[in-house]
């Protein structure tokens, strides 16, 4: 005779039915097609012929498959080059400085015996609340501290944000022991030598996590060479891929006022696939680099999560 177990506790509520994973897992496949779709709609258009966009519009797959719109982009290859090599050299330091400045302030307002502890930790929640504005950040930036048309001025404004700052706090005070500091502290390491060599080691899901923020910010930005940079030699390749576009738009603009021969280059021009082939290349190095760090960024997003 077979016998009826019972669930003991609160195992029960752990557990859902079948029709329930059916909706959660059909809620969760829409929601990663409304993410996949629109890439692919873009990869699209990159690879479709311009007159085709021009006469029958977008589709999800390209119809008139074409790579003009890359070879528009190469043809730029010098510049191109050294945009990507600014973009990447921005990218590199700008992560590795941010990273050190933000866990270093995170680990320091953590510190519940150090004295500035709640006056530092208003210091850095005001800025979420407030912002101080382009002007006065333009004016810091500019003249106060002379970055205009230097490589800093792409570094240094992004580098520490209070959010960031915030998410170490939380991880440092939830996962590292005072115990561990302590005992470091009586066997004579100082506090430079405890975060160094016990603090950051032990430490790497949120050091990816702020590392992953920290690198999208950078890769992404084109707003910071657009106020600060005027030496097209400095552009970063969001900034100078955008110039590109811009002028190719103005010269569509003013076709008509230039020759004839100009006017059927400026119309041949492919304006809307290059547009989505420069979104491309721009997402393609994100999308190849966050498999790598995607572990250590889910366990820095669930830091100060309540676990059953």
């Amino acid at each position: 005779m077979a016998t009826k177990t019972y669930e003991s506790g609160l195992d029960k509520f752990n557990r859902t039915s079948k029709g329930i994973n059916i909706l959660f897992n059909s809620i969760f496949l829409v929601i990663a097609l409304a993410c996949v779709v629109p890439v692919i709609v873009v990869l699209s258009i990159s690879l479709t012929n311009e007159s085709y966009i021009r006469e029958v519009g977008y589709s999800i797959f390209p119809a008139d498959f074409s790579f003009e719109a890359y070879s528009f982009i190469a043809k730029q290859g010098t510049m191109i080059l050294r945009a990507l090599g600014t973009s990447t050299l921005v990218t590199v330091v700008g992560t590795v400085l941010g990273v050190l400045l933000t866990t270093s302030m995170g680990y320091v307002i953590s510190r519940p015996s150090y004295k500035l502890k709640s006056f530092l930790t208003w210091i850095v929640f005001i800025p979420m609340v407030f912002n101080g504005g382009l002007v006065s950040s333009y004016f810091i930036n500019a003249n106060l501290l002379g970055l205009k048309d230097s490589f800093w001025a792409l570094i240094l404004p992004l580098a520490v944000s209070s959010f960031n700052v915030i998410i170490c706090k939380t991880f440092f005070t939830s996962t590292i022991p005072d115990g561990v500091i302590e005992s470091a502290e009586i066997d004579g390491a100082n506090q430079i030598r405890i975060f160094f060599s016990i603090i950051l080691p032990i430490s790497l899901p949120v050091l990816a996590t702020i590392g992953l923020f920290l690198c999208f910010n950078y890769w992404n930005d084109w707003f910071q060479s657009m106020l600060y940079i005027d030496n097209p030699n400095l552009y970063s390749l969001q900034a100078l891929l955008n110039n590109l576009m811009t002028n190719a738009d103005a010269l569509a603009r003013n076709a008509s006022s230039m020759g004839v021969s100009s006017a059927e280059l400026i119309a041949k021009m492919p304006k809307e696939s290059a547009r989505m082939a420069v979104a491309i290349l721009i997402i393609l190095p994100v999308a190849c680099a966050y498999p790598f760090f995607q572990r250590y960024f889910i366990s820095g997003l669930t830091v100060g999560a309540v676990k059953g």
